[in-house]
């Protein structure tokens, strides 16, 4: 039997100024969600949202490691984001910066460096009859680059990602 996937279905609200929080139901376990959200090789096949081709996935997952993910665009445009982990809890939770690392027309400004961009994300896995709950908080360093955030189309990449990383997750089981 076919596992059925819940396509768009993540529900993002802006709970304070400087937050975005996202909560999005899998049909499958924490421990495949978690698998397929931190394996390299599983990162791959849902990171880009069908959006270009994914050419970086690395991830060091131990506090103080770092993460980054690239994808090439259809138009010849690098993608990249990178962090570190701050808090790793198995099939449980996971938090971590991530910084954007720009690409042509949606650089920060100037007086912003990489690191007055950084989100710290929490993201929290929690399970109930075998469905998986992921609830990640974003925490920006100021209104506007939480607006910058939203203003790039962030929702609709996000919501394809997720459907991916449900079909991935759920081809685990």
């Amino acid at each position: 039997m076919v596992a059925v996937t819940s396509s768009g279905t993540a529900v993002v609200t802006l709970p304070a100024d400087t937050q975005i929080k996202i909560v999005r139901e899998f049909n499958a376990p924490k421990h495949l969600v978690y698998k397929a959200y931190t394996t390299p090789e599983l990162i791959k096949r849902w990171w880009n949202a069908k959006r270009g081709q994914v050419t970086v996935v690395e991830v060091d997952l131990r506090v103080g490691g770092r993460w980054r993910y690239v994808m090439v665009t259809p138009d010849g445009v690098d993608v990249g984001f990178h962090g570190e982990f701050r808090e790793i809890v198995p099939n449980e939770r996971i938090v971590s910066t991530e910084i954007f690392e720009g690409i042509p027309g949606m650089e920060m400004p100037p007086e912003q460096s990489d690191d007055d961009a950084a989100a710290v994300n929490a993201v929290t896995f929690t399970e109930k009859n075998g469905r998986t709950t992921a609830t990640t908080l974003s925490e920006y360093p100021s209104r506007e680059v939480r607006d910058l955030v939203i203003e790039s189309g962030m929702e609709a990449g996000m919501q394809d990602a997720m459907d991916l990383l449900e079909e991935v997750a759920v081809s685990l089981a």
